[in-house]
């Protein structure tokens, strides 16, 4: 069905849409800090993605797409960089709304350095794969970068739940790669990757996912923080009233 990949789009988003109007949770609030990140991460993943896809690194099937098509990408692989990161946006906004998660700076760091000297080595080791050099050396440098650069706050709150968010990734990565229909939504090119996959997904995805949703976070609480002080200025601001005769 040609209108497959606009409806996996439209369910990954439409019930963390609902629930952001919900008095407890309103991500409402915070949906013009969410798209004015969003808008920056995704025209970054956009250009690896248009790339990617005339180098033949991965393509999509005409079969599961309407055929509006910007830049040789389908609309619904724009769509997809606007509704998953929502989606998972939502969900990290609403584990901050209830829980508060910390960690001891010392096994932030270590964390932050394992993972990053695993991820640096595999790129390293499969320079030769482009989808796996590009996604594994990129994530691990932008977890160094976020940890000793910027020296994010939210880094071990967004780790602590990305395994809870793999959950639905699986589900709609699966239908996209291929689980459950005759063929992918997304084919890969085995060449450019290790070709060990989880159900039909490419292990590199993994990775991909965990570097769109840092992009996005990372945009989204600065663009959060920058409006948030804009309407405590606003607040504060004495109100002028016109001179009494």
């Amino acid at each position: 069905m040609q209108a497959t990949y606009l409806m996996i789009n439209f369910f990954s988003a439409i019930v963390p849409f609902l629930f952001s109007f919900y008095p407890a949770i309103r991500f409402d609030k915070q949906f013009r800090a969410f798209f004015a990140g969003n808008l920056i991460a995704s025209v970054c993943f956009i250009a690896w993605d248009i790339l990617f896809t005339a180098w033949k690194v991965w393509g999509f099937n005409e079969q599961y797409t309407l055929g509006y098509e910007l830049f040789n990408l389908p609309g619904e692989e724009i769509l997809f960089f606007v509704c998953i990161p929502f989606a998972c946006v939502f969900t990290y906004h609403c584990f901050n709304t209830f829980y508060t998660i910390r960690w001891p700076a010392k096994i932030e760091r270590i964390l932050v350095i394992v993972l990053a000297c695993l991820l640096l080595a595999g790129g390293l080791a499969f320079i030769n794969k482009a989808y796996t050099a590009a996604a594994f050396i990129s994530t691990s440098l932008l977890l160094l970068a976020l940890e000793f650069v910027f020296k994010v706050q939210w880094l071990p709150g967004f780790l602590t739940i990305y395994p809870l968010l793999l959950i639905p990734f699986l589900v709609v990565n699966g239908i996209l790669t291929g689980t459950g229909l005759e063929q992918p939504v997304v084919w890969y090119n085995n060449a450019e990757n290790v070709s060990i996959r989880v159900l039909t997904i490419p292990v590199e995805d993994f990775v991909y996912a965990l570097e769109l949703m840092l992009f996005n976070l990372f945009f989204y609480e600065k663009f959060k923080r920058v409006f948030s002080a804009r309407a405590a200025s606003a607040e504060m601001r004495p109100h002028q009233t016109s001179p009494g005769r």
